[in-house]
């Protein structure tokens, strides 16, 4: 039973090998396929890093546990229980700054409303960079998500009914209040003598299809809803992962006073 907390280790490790190999390669074809977008500019660095911080971790967990090395399981330790305590306040914190915002219920329609002022100062201050939106524009924009739901050809009853994602809602169409008269799903038409409301959005709105309303307070009010989403997702698989990391650091500690015991104990007994 002395080495079983070694084996296990050396087991535990080895899957998470394969796992930063497995990200390590999806940040390596990122990198290498025809990145021509902000998005995937922006996805494969962290890929990268965080497949090359797995691999270093798992290499020196194997090393450590099934070579008997003690100042290498130290350092693995070390490292183990810094990455733990980062994902505890990342965790926490996406927790905290997705706790406020929803979207607001429209009269007679089927998609909700997003509106900036709901959301964290935090998350509010991120959109309203302006180097930040440029990107995030980019990204919206290449991502085409407003020129297929453009291409739907649905009557306004249709339209009206639908379920928008938060994107949808906030970039793709102006807000209800401006009273647009509906062409399609991306061309709305100003009304004669329209002039500005207390809404900005209305003047924002454009029938460009590069432009339509990316600019607009309830476009970035969509893209924080939708990030609100993936972070609790994320913060969800957070915790499932920080339990594995604290068996997988329990282990190691287990090991790691077996590799001190067997370096210290006399050779001659």
């Amino acid at each position: 039973m002395a080495r079983c907390s070694n084996g296990l280790l050396g087991l535990l490790n080895a899957g998470v090998l394969v796992l930063a190999l497995a990200v390590l390669g999806g940040g390596i074809w990122l990198s290498h396929r025809a990145a021509t977008t902000d998005c995937e500019r922006f996805l494969e660095r962290p890929v990268i890093a965080l497949g090359a911080l797995l691999l270093a971790l798992s290499l020196a967990g194997l090393a450590g546990s099934l070579c008997g090395a003690s100042c290498l399981l130290w350092l693995y330790l070390v490292a183990l229980f810094i990455l733990i305590a980062l994902l505890l306040v990342f965790t926490a914190f996406a927790f905290v700054v997705t706790n406020r915002g929803a979207g607001s219920v429209v009269s007679g329609r089927g998609y909700k409303e997003y509106r900036l002022g709901e959301y964290s100062t935090w998350l509010q201050r991120r959109v309203e960079d302006s180097e930040n939106w440029a990107r995030i524009r980019s990204c919206l924009r290449d991502g085409s998500v407003c020129q297929r739901f453009g291409a739907r050809g649905e009557s306004l009853q249709q339209f009206v009914t639908n379920n928008l994602s938060p994107i949808q809602s906030g970039c793709c169409k102006p807000p209800t209040g401006c009273n647009f008269t509906y062409q399609s799903e991306t061309m709305w038409v100003k009304p004669s003598g329209f002039n500005a409301t207390n809404d900005p959005d209305c003047n924002t709105w454009s029938n460009d299809q590069r432009a339509l309303c990316y600019d607009c307070q309830s476009c970035k009010a969509g893209v924080l809803a939708n990030l609100k989403n993936d972070w609790k997702k994320i913060a969800t698989v957070n915790i499932v992962f920080l339990i594995f990391l604290i068996i997988v650091y329990s282990v190691g500690c287990c090991a790691f006073r077996n590799n001190r015991r067997d370096n210290s104990y006399p050779a001659w007994k």
